[in-house]
């Protein structure tokens, strides 16, 4: 049924039905990221119950944030081989799945397995195919359209999160898991929103056509034979993988791929320990309970809002330089944490962290996007946020054994805020060098003699600018220098 009603357009047609895949998309931020962040308020009464120490409960969030994060990739492979529709339906059965069986266990250990795995395994079916349908959807409002879907996180947050704790207060952390099992399942409603679409862009290099099309027609010139087409199958699936992850070699996307590892290493510990750093400034339950709900509802102006911004002609080439700013004041609100020790100074953080939270999670699938295509997203959004999961996986527990230690969670958010900014610093310097070597082939281009540039520096300026994996940049020096790469 998927394939019988697959819209064909040459380009995406930022609007029309591609409005009810960001309404989808909305859903499936709230019901996987914002259900995330709300494990975080079970935190004190799974350490109460289960009579653990700080670092051991740390590790249920962990576990769901990484196997989210982790199993990306299997959701992006499901999306593209099967449909989006059949991958965030079954992420939704997994994980609502996972959070009923959760309110039934005895032991940290079962809530790792179920909470932790399972509940993770059906996110990560659900996220990155949902976030990338709205990339093949929208071109020019691309910005717009991903601060509006992602948006749902801090909705989800400052509904969920007083919610949540008045469930726990009446029925107890099993009862509230049982009925965000129930709430969870709305993913398979989602999952039927997204109708899949198919844009006329061949991402393929022409030697991996004429590949691939040769030895098509040699298989049909021979008589059938198992070996042949097992051969020939194992071939192809060799060409298609190979196309689908050619980004893997883009110098841009190696530098983004590092400089995420370490965002994620700080962004994570924050929606764990702000309520159990709260209580213990003596902030009561429902006043650490608003303080994430805060930090929802601000997510949501940042991410809009910023979305919006970006989109505007004034700033339209700036997105790159947007994220890595939004990301180094997350950093530096991670800095001024420990000093914070009263409601009335915690709220001011709330909103400035919840902004720049939503800024910077707008922007990382634009910013992916603007690097390896609009037909690579899917597969290099999966490859993203795989990148999120050791660090959403070892960050909290970390955090966890500092406070054990030291006693005090100051050593736990400097470590974290620091990781953030290396992190914007390590994407400014790239940027650098990128303008650096573009000045470089330009003083190539102006300079050298026009009759060796033919043999010499054509090749040379046709080179630095493949090395820059921009293609505008290569159309130019073949322009000036004359020189055909073919």
């Amino acid at each position: 049924m998927a394939k019988r009603n697959r819209v064909r357009s040459t380009s995406p047609p930022d609007g029309g039905w591609g409005w009810m895949i960001v309404a989808g998309c909305f859903l499936v931020t709230i019901c996987t990221r914002a259900v995330t962040r709300c494990i975080s308020i079970f935190f004190v009464e799974f350490q109460t119950y289960f009579t653990q120490d700080y670092a051991q409960t740390a590790w249920i969030h962990s576990i769901v944030d990484c196997v989210t994060m982790l199993c990306a990739p299997l959701g992006s492979v499901v999306s593209n081989h099967l449909s989006c529709q059949v991958g965030i339906m079954l992420g939704g059965l997994l994980a609502s799945t996972g959070l009923i069986l959760g309110s039934f266990a005895t032991s940290l250990k079962h809530l790792y397995l179920t909470l932790g795995v399972l509940t993770g395994l059906g996110f990560a079916l659900c996220y990155s195919p949902a976030i990338a349908m709205v990339g093949k959807y929208f071109s020019r409002r691309k910005a717009l359209a991903y601060g509006i879907a992602m948006s749902g996180s801090g909705i989800g947050t400052f509904i969920l999160a007083p919610v949540v704790q008045l469930l726990i207060e009446q029925f107890s952390w099993r009862g509230a898991l049982l009925i965000l099992g129930g709430f969870v399942l709305n993913l398979c409603v989602c999952g039927a929103l997204m109708r899949p679409i198919t844009l006329k862009e061949d991402p393929t290099t022409p030697e991996q056509d004429h590949i691939c099309r040769t030895q098509k027609q040699d298989f049909k010139r021979v008589s059938p034979c198992a070996t042949l087409t097992k051969k020939w199958v194992q071939t192809c699936l060799c060409c298609s993988l190979q196309q689908e992850y050619s980004f893997l070699l883009m110098s841009d996307f190696v530098v983004l791929a590092i400089s995420v590892l370490f965002m994620a290493y700080g962004c994570s510990p924050l929606f764990v320990y702000l309520v159990p750093y709260a209580l213990s400034v003596g902030v009561s339950h429902q006043q650490a309970a608003f303080l994430m709900s805060i930090l929802g509802v601000i997510d949501i102006i940042g991410n809009i809002t910023f979305g919006w911004l970006t989109d505007r002609r004034c700033l339209k080439n700036y997105r790159y330089v947007c994220y890595l700013f939004a990301v180094g004041l997350d950093g530096l609100c991670y800095l001024c944490l420990p000093m914070l020790q009263s409601l009335p100074l915690l709220v001011p953080f709330s909103c400035t962290f919840g902004y720049f939270d939503g800024a910077y999670v707008t922007l990382i699938p634009v910013v992916t996007a603007e690097i390896v295509g609009t037909s690579s997203l899917s597969s290099a959004l999966g490859v993203v946020y795989f990148l999120h999961a050791v660090p959403y996986l070892v960050s909290p527990p970390i955090a966890g054994w500092l406070v054990d230690t030291t006693g005090s969670y100051t050593a736990a958010f400097l470590l974290c805020g620091f990781s953030m900014i290396f992190s914007s610093v390590l994407l400014g310097f790239a940027r650098l060098v990128k303008k650096m070597k573009k000045t470089q082939l330009q003083f190539l281009a102006k300079e050298s003699d026009p009759k060796l540039q033919l043999w010499t520096n054509g090749s040379v300026a046709y080179s630095v600018a493949k090395e820059l994996d921009h293609k505008d940049e290569a159309s130019v020096a073949v322009a000036v220098s004359g020189y055909n790469p073919t």
